[in-house]
């Protein structure tokens, strides 16, 4: 059997414990507060197993990670089920910024949002990167419009200009 095999059928509890760095008390709580409950097989009695997916593994590792940084696990709880729940994003690939224990931050549909908040906006983000070019486009029709030859050359950044001044004056 190789290893996609093995992955296939899931990780038993102890294997979840030891990847994630957890004892099975916390996973047996987690599981039964349905923080995360096992995708493959969850638990139907006394002596049944669990099994837990690739991806479960991964979310109980973010959740451990989240709580390794000082958050409380009522806080990644908020968190985790807000990610899940109002954002719909998926916990593995998020990427989150920590505010002491007060804030945990995640980025949604150009917003920055507060998790511990309820996803309550905090930030817009604005995106920069086609400015040069939408101004150089602007200045080509500008130029073009105005019947001249060639576009007047950008300017450069002011040390830039300082920096040639003084190279001048040099010489």
């Amino acid at each position: 059997m190789d290893s996609d095999d093995k992955t296939a059928l899931g990780f038993r509890g102890a294997q979840v414990c030891s990847l994630v760095g957890i004892t099975y008390r916390q996973l047996d709580y987690w599981a039964r507060t349905d923080l995360l409950r096992p995708s493959i097989t969850d638990a139907t009695g006394s002596g049944s197993q669990r099994r837990y997916s690739y991806h479960d593994v991964l979310e109980l590792k973010v959740i451990k990670r989240l709580l390794d940084a000082g958050l409380k696990l009522q806080q990644a709880r908020r968190a985790v089920e807000c990610l899940r729940g109002e954002l719909g994003a998926d916990l593995a690939s998020s990427q989150l910024v920590l505010v002491g224990s007060k804030s945990v931050l995640a980025h949604s549909d150009g917003d920055v949002v507060d998790l511990l908040a309820g996803g309550q906006g905090v930030f817009n983000i604005l995106p920069l990167s086609g400015v040069v070019s939408e101004l150089e486009a602007g200045i080509v029709e500008i130029t073009a419009a105005d019947g001249a030859d060639s576009p007047p050359r950008p300017r450069a950044h002011p040390a830039a200009d300082y920096l040639a001044s003084a190279e001048a004056a040099e010489r």
